[in-house]
C-alpha cells in the first residue's frame, strides 16, 4: 500500500514540475502547512471546508452581491483584488473592474488579474469594464470605460502582477507622450488583453518565485523570533 502511495505522489510530483510546480508539490502533498500568500495578511491557512457550488462553475463567480453603481465607494466596496489579495488602493493606477451583465463585480488590481476573471467567468457578458486612467494627475486614478481607452504596453513603466506593463490612458495623447519617455507599444483594450494572456506562463511563474521568497523571510522572521 505505501509502495503504490509513494509511486502515486512521484506520478503526482512529475505534473507539478512539468507544469512549473515543482517548487509548490512537496509542502502540498505532504498536507502540512496548506494554504496561500496573501498580501496585507501573511500566510493564511486553508481551513479545508467547502465552499458551495465547489466542484462547479459556480465556486468562481464574484462573491459580492450584484451592484447597480459599482463605482461609487468603488475602493471602500472592492478594497481587494479577489485572485492576488492585493490592496487595489495601493496599486490604483494600474486597476482594473469589471460589470458583469447580471450586475455581479470583479474588481482587480490589474489586467492580468482581470483576464482570470473574464476566463473564468466565460458565461457571463461584460456590462462594462473600467481601467484606471494612468496619465491623471489625480491621487487616486479614476477610472474611465476601456472601450474609450489607449493602452501603452510594454513599457519601461513598472507592471502589475506582470513583467510588461499594460497601462490605460483616457487621453490618446496623454499616453504618447508617456511613451516618448518610456517607450512601448500604443494599442488598443483588446491589444492588451491579448498579452494579459500571451504573458500568463511567464507571469505565474515570476509571481510563484516572489511569493516563495516572501514565505521563506517570514518563516526566517518567525523562526527568530522564537529565537
Amino acid at each position: 500500500m505505501s509502495n503504490q502511495h509513494n509511486e502515486n505522489r512521484r506520478k503526482v510530483m512529475k505534473i507539478f514540475s512539468a507544469i512549473g510546480l515543482g517548487s509548490i508539490s512537496g509542502s502540498a502533498l505532504a498536507g502540512s502547512n496548506i494554504g496561500a500568500m496573501l498580501p496585507g495578511k501573511g500566510w493564511v491557512k486553508a481551513n479545508g471546508q467547502e465552499c458551495q457550488g465547489d466542484g462547479t462553475p459556480l465556486q468562481f463567480i464574484p462573491k459580492k452581491a450584484p451592484d447597480d453603481n459599482p463605482l461609487e465607494n468603488e475602493l471602500e466596496k472592492y478594497p481587494r483584488c479577489p485572485y492576488c489579495g492585493m490592496s487595489r488602493k495601493k496599486w490604483h493606477h494600474s486597476r482594473h473592474l469589471v460589470q458583469y451583465d447580471d450586475n455581479l463585480v470583479d474588481a482587480t488590481c490589474s489586467i492580468h488579474c482581470l483576464s482570470i476573471s473574464l476566463s473564468l467567468n466565460i458565461d457571463r457578458g461584460p456590462k462594462a469594464i473600467y481601467a484606471a486612467d494612468f496619465g491623471s494627475d489625480a491621487s487616486i486614478k479614476p477610472l474611465v470605460k476601456v472601450d474609450k481607452a489607449s493602452y501603452l504596453i510594454g513599457s519601461k513603466l513598472k507592471g502589475t502582477m506582470s513583467k510588461q506593463s499594460r497601462m490605460a490612458f483616457s487621453s490618446f495623447d496623454s499616453a504618447k507622450a508617456q511613451q516618448s519617455k518610456s517607450g512601448g507599444e500604443m494599442g488598443d483594450f483588446d491589444d492588451a488583453l491579448r498579452e494579459a494572456y500571451l504573458g500568463m506562463a511567464s507571469n505565474t511563474t515570476m509571481i510563484r518565485k516572489r511569493r516563495a521568497e516572501r514565505r521563506k523571510k517570514m518563516m526566517k522572521m518567525k523562526m527568530k523570533m522564537k529565537g
